[in-house]
């Protein structure tokens, strides 16, 4: 495959997703990109400068995992497309659920840090 047709590939997939995708899921798929790079920025920075203490590293890392999880489930939910596996799940009670589920999240990453 040639350079060339990987850049035509590219630039499809990217005119149908700015065509085709609804903002809220735009808005989502922004936020999971900035956790996916948090993570990444994380994992790295322990890398390099080295992961004392741990917990605080731990908890952090695990948190954008938790947060990236989350926010793919919301997108999820919150799809046009998924409606019929989301019987009776409003977009809004996904977000609802959202919210609910990373002040879990939130607080059970402030009690590990210690």
């Amino acid at each position: 495959m040639s350079s060339a047709t990987l850049s035509v590939v590219i630039k499809n997939f990217y005119d149908e997703y700015m065509k085709n995708t609804p903002k809220k899921l735009k808005v989502v798929d922004a936020y999971l990109t900035y956790v996916l790079m948090t993570g990444v920025l994380q994992f790295v920075y322990c890398c390099i400068v080295g992961s004392f203490p741990f917990n605080s590293f731990l908890s952090g890392f695990i948190c954008t995992v938790g947060c990236f999880v989350l926010g793919v489930s919301l997108r999820l939910q919150a799809n046009p497309q998924n409606k019929m596996q989301f019987r009776g799940i409003s977009a809004e009670r996904g977000f609802a659920d959202f919210i609910f589920a990373h002040i879990i999240l939130h607080l059970v990453t402030m009690n590990f840090i210690g």
